[in-house]
């Protein structure tokens, strides 16, 4: 035991003598730095700390724009050549309190009041006829549900008779102007008279261009007509004239069928209305067909959405081609995002436009 003990120590003894050069060496490492070595390292620090990238504040990083991405995002956010740009979108808090503020000011006039009211009746008795017919009042159904005399088939005559009223004034409240259309219409069509279409033109500018507009100036516009303008371009009157695209791009011109389609749908609305008023007004509930009603009611709703989608499509395409006017609003929210580093996107929604697939090349 002892010499085992012995034989540690020395071997001890001798790790410590194997490190003594080295410790002797960190040692002489560990000298005083002297005042020429310290102001060398000093000097050695500053220029790496101004070789390190300076620190960006909240509005550095939101400026600051990935070199990959300057140039797609200056494509599609830059203004058109003649400086537009289409107003910026606003939150879902400030288009609510917007639209809501637009709202109230209809309203207040006596024709906002008066189609609030109408609406407001159409959506009530509309909904009421839509329940009953999905039996949604067990409790009128005595002592059948299709029993003539049970509360409920009563109840959905009232409520067809009420929505005949009711749809009558739009079917012919907007007859005269309808038939004015077809009118002129029929001019163009069946005597060939450009006149008819060139007024049309004029009556329904926010959604209709005239063939060979597309390639007017983009400077023409009802204050601005050259002489030279072709007559078949220019609309009768010469003040219904569609205004110059802000923009400075001509929408293509509007296909003429859908002038032709749009005026048939409102015709064939005031027709249909025309027939459920004899059918609801001429026959009573006990001779009137059962499904009469219904058809003649579904033939003139959906005929008159059909034209209204064809004129609200063909007007978005317009606007989102040609733009829409900025208000004072809308022109001050550019300016400070554009400050703040914001960037709009230069188009009717203000969203990045999607990218079109390429097509593959069939060599490959």
């Amino acid at each position: 035991m002892v010499q085992s003990n012995h034989g540690a120590a020395q071997s001890l003894n001798h790790h410590n003598d194997n490190l003594t050069p080295f410790n002797d060496r960190n040692m002489e490492n560990l000298k005083p730095v002297t005042s020429e070595q310290s102001l060398a390292s000093r000097q050695v620090s500053q220029q790496t700390d101004n070789m390190k990238p300076a620190r960006l504040s909240s509005d550095d990083v939101t400026l600051a724009v990935p070199a990959a991405r300057v140039a797609e995002e200056t494509d599609y956010t830059r203004p058109f050549d003649n400086g537009y740009h289409f107003p910026p979108k606003y939150s879902w808090k400030e288009s609510t309190k917007t639209g809501l503020a637009s709202f109230w000011k209809f309203f207040t006039t006596p024709m906002g009041a008066f189609w609030t009211f109408y609406g407001l009746n159409v959506v009530a008795w509309g909904g009421m006829l839509f329940l009953l017919l999905c039996n949604a009042a067990p409790a009128m159904c005595h002592p059948t549900c299709n029993d003539i005399n049970s509360p409920r088939r009563k109840w959905v005559e009232w409520d067809s008779q009420v929505l005949t009223g009711l749809f009558c004034v739009t079917a012919f409240g907007l007859a005269p102007w309808r038939f004015r259309d077809l009118w002129l219409l029929m001019k163009y069509r069946i005597k060939g008279q450009q006149e008819g279409l060139l007024r049309l033109a004029g009556i329904h500018r926010s959604w209709f261009r005239l063939p060979g507009t597309e390639e007017l100036s983009p400077d023409i516009g009802p204050d601005n007509l050259p002489a030279d303008v072709p007559k078949q371009c220019v609309t009768i009157p010469q003040e219904k004239m569609p205004n110059a695209p802000l923009t400075g791009i001509r929408a293509p011109a509007t296909k003429v069928w859908k002038m032709d389609f749009m005026i048939w749908c409102m015709i064939v609305n005031t027709l249909a209305q025309v027939g459920l008023c004899g059918i609801m007004w001429g026959m009573n509930r006990y001779d009137r067909p059962s499904w009469s009603t219904g058809f003649l009611v579904a033939i003139g709703c959906i005929i008159a959405m059909v034209g209204g989608l064809v004129m609200w499509l063909e007007g978005r395409k317009v606007k989102r081609i040609e733009g829409v006017p900025c208000s004072e609003r809308d022109l001050q929210k550019l300016a400070e995002d554009k400050e703040k580093g914001i960037l709009h996107y230069n188009n009717i929604k203000d969203k990045k436009p999607k990218e079109k697939k390429k097509l593959s090349d069939p060599e490959k």
